[in-house]
């Protein structure tokens, strides 16, 4: 069975290894590759440059470091732009049957947990961001592809078998990175639903905390990053933005309006209201009566 694709469950199955039918370093200046496909698995490595890839579905941008993992059969076309000229290292290659002794995609899958989840990925292709270790193993693969030697079959194997279970770690941690991403989303969105929800009470960040089920430290730390303000900016801008509408739509006593927002001073009410609005409360209720005249006359 020759040119098979990468999630093909025939290669956890039985013993096949993978071969390399194509490599080069190439330059691109100002080219627009036709859409096109072929029956080898490739990676396409950016050493230098940017440039951008399309797939039927997505179109990616590429730059120093990126590379790409496209299956057989996958349609794709390379572009880059004129005066930009990108630097890349391609590969192609499919899977043949075990010869030798070296390791089959069968024994990788058994050996490493990480492969063996890389291996059941089964998309069209996969971008990742290299650790500084991909470009030397590619390099070093290519070496090996260039000499004519007894033993290079071994050492290209060798080879082979560290780039797929490098790309599995690199696949791997950015997974976890993207969970880790989403849950931070999650409790800062349960956290805003919160404050909506509860701005009118006497709150603290402990109280927060509880609420979402984490640590009050944490919570502030990941608030911050993900919304470039901290819980309590984030309340006190709620706070002021519900008391100009309560000031402007309702007939409580300016007075009283405080209480109505989670706030049990008047007299710092008043201080922060100035500071957000450059008014007083009556100043700013005042201002709304006299444009609503206005528009009346």
């Amino acid at each position: 069975m020759n040119n098979i694709g990468l999630y093909q469950r025939e290669l956890v199955l039985d013993e096949y290894h993978p071969k390399v039918f194509a490599y080069y370093f190439k330059t691109w200046e100002s080219h627009d590759m036709a859409f096109h496909t072929h029956r080898e698995v490739e990676i396409m490595y950016v050493i230098d440059g940017t440039c951008t890839v399309v797939t039927e579905k997505e179109t990616v941008s590429m730059r120093k470091g990126d590379f790409i993992l496209l299956d057989s059969n996958v349609p794709h076309r390379l572009i880059v732009e004129q005066h930009s000229p990108c630097r890349m290292l391609n590969i192609e290659f499919s899977f043949i049957k075990k010869e030798g002794c070296f390791p089959s995609i069968k024994d990788l899958v058994n050996e490493n947990k990480k492969f063996a989840k890389f291996i059941l990925l089964d998309r069209p292709y996969i971008v990742l961001k290299d650790t500084n270790d991909i470009y030397h193993t590619l390099k070093n693969l290519v070496l090996e592809l260039d000499k004519k030697e007894s033993d290079n079959d071994i050492m290209i194997q060798l080879q082979l078998a560290q780039l797929f279970i490098q790309m599995a770690r690199i696949a791997a941690e950015e997974k976890k990175e993207t969970h880790a991403h989403h849950q931070v989303n999650v409790y800062v969105k349960k956290t805003i639903e919160f404050l909506h929800h509860h701005y009118d009470c006497d709150i603290q960040v402990k109280d927060i905390g509880h609420a979402v089920n984490l640590h009050p430290g944490y919570l502030h730390r990941i608030f911050k990053q993900q919304t470039n303000t901290t819980l309590m900016e984030y309340l006190t801008s709620l706070r002021m933005e519900k008391a100009k509408m309560l000031l402007a739509d309702t007939e409580i006593p300016v007075t009283e309006i405080c209480f109505y927002i989670g706030i049990n001073s008047r007299q710092y009410f008043s201080a922060l209201f100035k500071k957000h609005t450059n008014k007083t409360p009556l100043e700013f209720r005042k201002s709304v009566e006299q444009n609503i005249s206005k528009y009346r006359t």
